[in-house]
């Protein structure tokens, strides 16, 4: 089951689970669009993973298995990254 982490990993901004502008890669670690075109187009800074949408819990699921409350940040994304 996935995680769904609280934020994007990058710049912090909050991503609850309905959020359809949440991205993740294999190992969960999640970024906002903007972060995963702009910054890391595409491409997940931790894992060299692509990126693909987040899907969305259905919130009758929410009570018995909820979202991860633990906030990661990731300072090295921040520093812009070529494509490629």
């Amino acid at each position: 089951m996935l995680e769904l982490r609280p934020n994007c990993e990058c710049c912090g901004r909050d991503l609850p689970p309905d959020s359809g502008d949440a991205f993740i890669c294999t190992f969960e670690c999640t970024w906002c669009g903007d972060c995963a075109r702009d910054r890391l187009h595409g491409v997940c800074v931790n894992c060299g993973g692509n990126l693909q949408p987040r899907p969305i819990r259905p919130a009758h699921l929410l009570a018995s298995k909820p979202p991860s409350t633990t906030r990661i940040v990731n300072p090295d994304c921040l520093a812009e990254r070529a494509p490629g």
